[in-house]
Formats: structure tokens, C-alpha cells, sequence
């Protein structure tokens, strides 16, 4: 059985009027390590016959059989297993990579074959050396001769073996020296072994072959032989290895080229980049503003009280009856404390009066609470000391200040503590001044005081009645169930419900829901910016795909899978990505040093998650838009893109 079997191979080019006949029915066989020449005028087609054998290409139809496997019904990636493990090519215009060293383009059939980096570099030196290329491993093709490039397209059509060797006017670009030198290389190939098809339009050149095919107009019209006798061949492929050194060679591989194509072209790399950059900039800024702002105004929603409910008479705080309201009594607040999901209660009252010291006078309020009240709102001290539960027990004329009542009674810098004020002509001592409340709940301007319930109601007022409770639950109970029991108890206790509550827990979560909301709504603005970006990446792709459809097409004639292309653009695409987004963090990191250096009111507060989603994101947009232009990579027809420029 023959090693090449071709019958009634027919190749068409075009469509309709436009469409060519280019080979017509072919036949022909080719034993295993015969020289065989083909040759004819340009045009002829014998260009065409010989992509076809070398599986370039494809037959409109006929019958193309190697080794008696028909190869019109392999898939893609089983024709490139044909082509790297059978086939050798020399090309006319050599198809080095340019950005590849001597020895790495001769190496790169390998890299497919799964063969290690150290094995195949020592297999890509040897035959450098033994085509006399000693010395030029480190080369790239521009600084090598042409001839000097043609033998190292030479030696990369053995580095699999090179069983069948397919040389296109292997002489055609050489000056004649150099063309005698490769025609030497391609008889000592011959008489290892090698299968070697040779086009050529030189009957020259052809004269050095065994076997002369000479094709017209699409048709073989001649076809010698000088010796029937073809000796056997023991040339065998380099085995194929598939261990995990397969995969990762084959990635590494990718992820180089990647690299030098994104170095190669720094400013078109930059600018795809550029709407990455700004997408995940702007996505991790606002997260990291919203963060800072919700995170300043819960602050200031703990500095009026964190996990507490406050209980006022009335129906709501628009109700102008709530002040004629007299219902919640020191017995409420009691029976309140009892509650095991309760921690603290604290009855409130308030008494608006004129306060006096020495000949300063001025309108204040002042608060009854119980010692817990300070700890409930947070409160803190500056000076002094909080009034405790002895004091409120025995209705101790104590009082503790504010800032602004101390500023306004002391302005001369008299230190407050053990002075003794007169609040609605009644005397109070000042045992504590609390600290400057910055907070938007703060009392603004006002003049306020704390003193004892008991003191207030017996000793001031002279009302027993209360005007509010504010209870602390407990850590580990929901705020909302204890404010159904605590409604329960009370409507109990008055048997009817005249009185409203108010939970610090849902201020909290209705601004953290506002908030949440807000950074929803400008993230997903920021998002649109990094689908912009994507969209840039992919149309870049696409053009990096258009500008290197030559290397696709030497990576496949050499049995480039076509995983391994579209492995090689999507790391491409997901590498800028990569690298914008992580660009895009650093810039939103140096906009937060900038922000939180002048602003002082709340910092960017960045967070892992969005960092990590930011950069997240980035990958997975490389990937959706990079994937497109990556299978049209690995689609390409070798032939075709081996013939573009």
C-alpha cells in the first residue's frame, strides 16, 4: 500500500461565474521515502495539489488517503495531528516567527507534541548544528540569511521527524550558492529516509528529484521515474506525550506569545486597556465612597443610640395631642426593665426654663434619664463624671452639661465641676461636662443638661408623668420583635394603644437600603464603561487577529490544535484585562490617598470583596470578549492564512 493515495482530486476556487477550476481529477500515489518534484508554470496548480497533500488545504472532492485513512472526513485538530506528527514544511518565504529566536522556531512543532523545554531545546540545537547553524541559536530570522533561514525552517520540519517533508520552491528566494547548499540538505534527507514532495517550476531543481510529476492547466501530464526501487524508510515521528508537562508547556507557550504581542504593540495595548482602567476605577471609587458615607452616617445613627427603641405618647410625631398625652408613667418603664429581651430602659423627661449662673442667663433644656442613658446614646464624657443609680435613687441635684452650655456659662475657661447653676430657680450641681456631639442628630446650638428622672420629676417639675422611655435591647434579639412585645405590653398595661415607637434598627437599615441603593445605581453607570472597555478589547482582538493571521497560519501548518490558538488570544485578551483592572485598582487606591488626605468628613472606604469582584470582572470580560475573536482564529483555513501577508 502506498504511503500518499490521491484519486480524482478536484479543487475549485469562487463561486458562480467567478469559479475556477484549479486541479482537475488528480490522481496519483507516492511510496514511503520517494524524492518526488513537482513541477509546472505558475498557475498550473501544483501549489494547490501539494497544500492538499500536506493537508493545508482541502479537495473540493475526490479521495485523499494517507496510510489508507481517508482524510476528508477528519476533523480540524485531526489533520493538524497529521501535520505535526507526519509532515514537515518548507516554505519559500521560510514563515519564521519573527519575534522567535532560531532555536524556539525550531522547537515550536514540539511544544504541540507535548516534548519538555529542556528535550526539545537540546533535539532544536542538534539540528541547527547539523545544518551548520552552530552559533545561530540565539538569532532572530532578521539577523540570519536567507539561506540561514531556510535551513532553520529546515531543521523545524524535522523536529517532529519530518516522516513526509512538503518543500515549496524551497530555492526560490535563495541565491544560487544557497540553493545548492539546501538542494545537499534535501538529498541527505532523502537518503535517511525522509518522503520527501518538492514544488518547483525549475526543471533544474526537479532533475534532483527521484520522481518528476509535471502538471498543466490542473491535469499531471507526465510523470518519470529514474529508479522503481525506493529502499525502505525507518524515519519515524517524535512520540507524542500527553503528561501534565504537555499542558502546561502548551499554556506557557501561549502565555509568552501573549506577552510579546501585548509588548509589541505597548500603545494599542494601552489604549484597549484604557476603558478597563476606567470601568473598574470608577466601580471600585464608588464602592468605596459609598462605603465611607454609609459607614460616617451609621457612626452618627450609633451616637444617638445602636439597637434601641424609644417610646413616645401620642399616635406620631405629628401629633399635636402627643404633648396633652400623659400616659407613660416610671411604672411603664419598670415593668419594660423586667422583659428578658430588654438590657437597659431609661425613663426620659424634659423641662425647657431659663438657667442662671452668676449674672449669665439663658434659655436650656434639661433632660431626666436614668444612668444607663449615657451608655443607651452613646454619649461621652469630657469632663467629670455621669450621674450613677444612687444618684437617681436618692434624687441627687446633679447635673451634667453640654458643650455648648459649658462654653456659654464658662467662657472664661472657669472649670465647671462643682459649680452650682440655678435651673428654673432650682440649684444643680455640674458633676460632668459630655463631649462635643459633631454628629447631625447633635443638638446643634441648643443649651442642654442631664439630671436624674427622679430629680426632675420631684424636685422640678413636679409632674409624674414621663415624656418618653428609651430601651436598649439586648445583642442577640430582633429589634423588631422586641418592639412587637414591647407594644404588646404596653397596650396591655393602658388597654389601648397611645403611644408610638421609634427603632433606631430601622433608621439603620432604611439608610443602609437607601445607600445600597445609590451605590447600585452609580456602580451599574461605571459597569456600562467596563462593557465599553470589553467592547474595545474585542474589536482590537479582532484586528490582532486580522495583523497576525500569518503566524496562525505557520502555528497550524506546524499542528498548532485549535485549543491551542484559541488558548493563545484569549490569554491575550484576558491578560489585558487583567492588567487593566489591576491598573484600574491602583488608580482608585491613589484617588482614595488623594480623597481622604483632603476630605475630612468621611473617608473611601475600599473593600476586599469589590476589589477582588472588580479584578474578577475584568477576567471574565477578557474572556466573553476576547472568546470571539479567538475561535475565529482557530477557525482559519491554514492555507489561507498562511497566504496572507
Amino acid at each position: 500500500m502506498s504511503l500518499i493515495e490521491c484519486k480524482n482530486i478536484n479543487r475549485y476556487f469562487g463561486s458562480g461565474e467567478n469559479r475556477v477550476h484549479v486541479l482537475k481529477d488528480v490522481s496519483l500515489s507516492v511510496e514511503k521515502g520517494d524524492f518526488v518534484a513537482i513541477i509546472g508554470q505558475s498557475g498550473s496548480g501544483k501549489s494547490t495539489l501539494m497544500n492538499i497533500l500536506g493537508c493545508l488545504d482541502t479537495a473540493t472532492d475526490g479521495s485523499y488517503k494517507i496510510d489508507g485513512t481517508e482524510t476528508s472526513k477528519m476533523e480540524a485538530d485531526e489533520l493538524a495531528a497529521l501535520r505535526r506528527k507526519r509532515f514537515g514544511f518548507i516554505f519559500q518565504r521560510y514563515n519564521l516567527l519573527s519575534s522567535l529566536s532560531a532555536r524556539d522556531n525550531v522547537a515550536l512543532p514540539a511544544v504541540y507534541m507535548g516534548m519538555d523545554q529542556k528535550e526539545r531545546n537540546e533535539r532544536a540545537e542538534k539540528l541547527l548544528r547539523d545544518l551548520g547553524l552552530e552559533g545561530k541559536e540565539g538569532n532572530k530570522p532578521s539577523e540570519l540569511s536567507g539561506g540561514q533561514q531556510q535551513r532553520v525552517s529546515i531543521a523545524r520540519a524535522l523536529m517532529n521527524g519530518g516522516e513526509i517533508i512538503f518543500a515549496d520552491e524551497p530555492t526560490g528566494a535563495l541565491d544560487t550558492a544557497s540553493g545548492q547548499n539546501v538542494m545537499e540538505i534535501l538529498h541527505n534527507l532523502h537518503a535517511q529516509g525522509h518522503t520527501i514532495i518538492m514544488v518547483t517550476h525549475d526543471p533544474g531543481i526537479a532533475a534532483n528529484a527521484n520522481r518528476v510529476i509535471e502538471i498543466r492547466d490542473g491535469e499531471i501530464i507526465a510523470d518519470t521515474s529514474k529508479n522503481s526501487q525506493i529502499p525502505p524508510s525507518r524515519v519515524k515521528a517524535v512520540e507524542e506525550k500527553t503528561s501534565w508537562t504537555f499542558y502546561k508547556d502548551q499554556f506557557m507557550e501561549s502565555f509568552r506569545m501573549s506577552v510579546q504581542a501585548i509588548l509589541a504593540h505597548k500603545m494599542r495595548s494601552l489604549l484597549t486597556m484604557l476603558g478597563i482602567i476606567i470601568g473598574i476605577t470608577s466601580v471600585v471609587s464608588v464602592v468605596a465612597l459609598g462605603n465611607g458615607s454609609q459607614k460616617k452616617i451609621l457612626e452618627d445613627i450609633s451616637s444617638i443610640g445602636t439597637n434601641t427603641i424609644s417610646i413616645y405618647p401620642g399616635s406620631g410625631f405629628g401629633d399635636r395631642r402627643s404633648g396633652r398625652v400623659r400616659t407613660l408613667t416610671v411604672a411603664d418603664s419598670d415593668a419594660i426593665a423586667k422583659q428578658s429581651y430588654v438590657a437597659s430602659v431609661t425613663p426620659m423627661t424634659s423641662q425647657n426654663a431659663t438657667l442662671t449662673y452668676r449674672n449669665i442667663d439663658a434659655s436650656a433644656q434639661l433632660y431626666g434619664a436614668g444612668e444607663q442613658y449615657f451608655d443607651v446614646r452613646g454619649i461621652k464624657l469630657a469632663q467629670g463624671r455621669f450621674f450613677d443609680e444612687n444618684d437617681v435613687k436618692n434624687s441627687n441635684s446633679v447635673v451634667v452639661i453640654d458643650d455648648n452650655t459649658k462654653n456659654k456659662l464658662f467662657a472664661d475657661g472657669t472649670n465647671p465641676l462643682g459649680k452650682t447653676v440655678l435651673f428654673n430657680k432650682r440649684p444643680l450641681q455640674i458633676i460632668g461636662v459630655s463631649k462635643k456631639d459633631d454628629s447631625p442628630f447633635g443638638g446643634g446650638d441648643n443649651l442642654g443638661m442631664w439630671s436624674p428622672y427622679t430629680t426632675v420629676i420631684n424636685k422640678i417639675s413636679g409632674q409624674r408623668f414621663i415624656s418618653s422611655i428609651t430601651v436598649k435591647v439586648k445583642d442577640d434579639v430582633s429589634s423588631a420583635a422586641a418592639e412587637n412585645g414591647l407594644t404588646a405590653l404596653l397596650t396591655a398595661r393602658h388597654g389601648k394603644k397611645d403611644f408610638f415607637t421609634q427603632n433606631s434598627d430601622s433608621i439603620k437599615k432604611t439608610i443602609e437600603s437607601t445607600t445600597g441603593t445609590m451605590k447600585l445605581l452609580i456602580s451599574s453607570i461605571a459597569l456600562i464603561s467596563l462593557v465599553v472597555g470589553g467592547i474595545g478589547v474585542m474589536n482590537i482582538m479582532l484586528v490582532s487577529v486580522t495583523e497576525r493571521t500569518k503566524e496562525i497560519g505557520i502555528r497550524m501548518a506546524i499542528g498548532a490544535r485549535q485549543g491551542n490558538l484559541l488558548q493563545q488570544f484569549l490569554i491575550e485578551a484576558v491578560m489585558i484585562c487583567l492588567i487593566g483592572g489591576l491598573t484600574g485598582v491602583l488608580l482608585s487606591a491613589a484617588i482614595g490617598v488623594v480623597f481622604n488626605h483632603f476630605v475630612t468628613d468621611f473617608p473611601m472606604a475600599f473593600s476586599t470583596f469589590s476589589i477582588i469582584a472588580a479584578v474578577l470582572s475584568s477576567s471574565v470580560i477578557g474572556v466573553m470578549f476576547g472568546f470571539m475573536p479567538a475561535r475565529r482564529a482557530s477557525k482559519l483555513n491554514p492555507i489561507d492564512a498562511l497566504a496572507q501577508d
